[in-house]
Parts: C-alpha cells; structure tokens; sequence
C-alpha cells in the first residue's frame, strides 16, 4: 500500500458522504488518490466501517464485478473486482428502493449463490470441485447501482474500486439448495424493464462458468487475510450492461432453473 492512513481514511470520508448524502463527486483529491489495488481495497474497507457506524448494518455478502465481457468492455476494465454488500441494502424477492437516496441508479442481472461454509483458503487455490462443495444455494439477483460519479469514465479503476465499482445494493430471489442438477455455464438469464426486455446472457459468460469468479473471490479474500464465511452470499457478475433506471421503473431479472428477483424504483 502507497497511501498513508490519513490519506485512506481521507478518501474513505469523501466516498462515505458521497452516498449519504447522493452527491456526485467530481474526483478524489491527488493526496488521498488510489494508485494500487491495495490502496483501492484499504478505502473501500475504510468506507465499510465509515457507512456500518453511521446505521447501514455489517457487510451481509460480496459483490464481484467486470466478470463478463459485456461489462469488461463497458467499463474498460479486463480483471475482476470484489466489494461488500451491506446488509441494510439487501431485499429477497422484491425490493423496493428510494430513488432519492441516489445519484444514478442502474440495474444488472446476476446470479448469487449462497455459502455453506467458511472458504479460508486452500493450498494451490480452490477449484470447482472444492467451492461447489461450499455453495449452499444458488439464486437469481438484481444488483442495484448507483453511479457517485460526475463522468466516471474519467476515473481510473483504481478508484471505482474503492467506491465499490458503484455498488448501492441487491434483490436476492428464491434461493435453490438442490442447484448441483443445473448446468450454471449453460442457464440464460435476461433482465426487463417496464415489460421490455433490455438485456439477456448466460452462465458461462462469467469468466468461462459462474463458479470460476467465486473462486476468484475465495482466492483473493483469503490471500487477502479476510476470507468468505458460511452464511453470506455472493452476486457472481452481470450478464447484461448495466441499464440506467428512474422512478417508477419496474425491473425483473429472471434465470432458468432459478426464478426472478424483482426491483423497484
């Protein structure tokens, strides 16, 4: 890490204000400006605990980003990204937001699974074999975003990284235990708004299969000396473009084998 703490929590404070208060920010000042991926992820921890104290609740679960090409090439960004989830900002089946309490809300489609055990590293990474044996559920998502930035596409990644790559919350639909008869590279997914369909993907876009980013994931926290535990979930990525929303959208984003989680605005 490059960054001082004063400057972490600098930063930390500037992003924290930005989403209580749903103020776009410009950019973060060059003495307290992410240079690393570590420098990235000490903010984004640091605004973890600025939020939970101000009554946002602890991290409930993980969200992993630019693990498709669609969004890879969106967000001009080619490796995977990891952020928390607070618990306050979790809905199941049906959510509902406040469109006031944003900047510039969007929507993605995802598919979640929920964890069954602790993942607290493993000699030579896990694979498929030994995540799937931790995967408790499996589920469709909304993700929900929200853009706190005046152009984000003018901010290095490093610092959409510490704001958590616009991450604002989720819808969790029905959870499915009995998951391991699907075929998660091969399900389709796709996301409507308003009845009208805006996007649609598969499994395997997330990185070659969706279990791939969750040992991506698993890999990174426990190398990290913070690894995933039994209990929380975790949104795999999107399988459409992130699609912009206002008040009064109604957005549904279904999965075979899974069901639908159902958002409104």
């Amino acid at each position: 890490m490059t960054l001082s703490i004063d400057a972490v929590q600098g930063a930390a404070r500037l992003l924290a204000d930005a989403r209580l208060t749903a103020t776009a920010l410009a950019e973060l000042p060059a003495d307290c400006r992410p240079d690393t991926l570590d420098d990235g992820y000490a903010i984004q921890e640091a605004v973890h605990e600025k939020l939970s104290a101000a009554g946002w609740g602890p991290i409930a679960g993980h969200k992993i980003g630019c693990t498709t090409t669609v969004m890879q090439e969106y967000l001009k960004i080619d490796a995977p990204c990891a952020g928390g989830v607070f618990a306050e900002r979790v809905k199941l089946g049906m959510g509902h937001y406040d469109r006031a309490g944003m900047c510039r809300p969007g929507v993605e489609c995802e598919i979640a699974v929920r964890l069954s055990a602790d993942l607290p590293g493993r000699e030579g990474g896990y694979d498929h074999a030994a995540i799937g044996r931790a995967v408790g559920a499996v589920m469709a998502s909304i993700e929900l975003v929200d853009d706190r930035w005046n152009d984000f596409t003018a901010q290095p990644m490093t610092c959409l990284l510490a704001d958590e790559f616009f991450g604002a919350g989720c819808v969790l639909g029905p959870e499915l235990a009995d998951w391991r008869e699907l075929d998660l590279g091969t399900m389709a997914g796709h996301m409507v708004i308003n009845g009208k369909e805006v996007g649609a993907g598969r499994g395997g876009d997330i990185l070659g299969h969706p279990l791939n980013a969750l040992v991506w994931l698993a890999d990174m926290r426990a190398a990290r000396g913070m690894p995933l535990r039994q209990g929380e979930f975790v949104t795999l990525g999107s399988l459409v473009q992130t699609v912009w929303i206002e008040a009064g959208d109604e957005v549904i984003a279904e999965i075979d084998g899974l069901g639908r989680a159902v958002l409104t605005l």
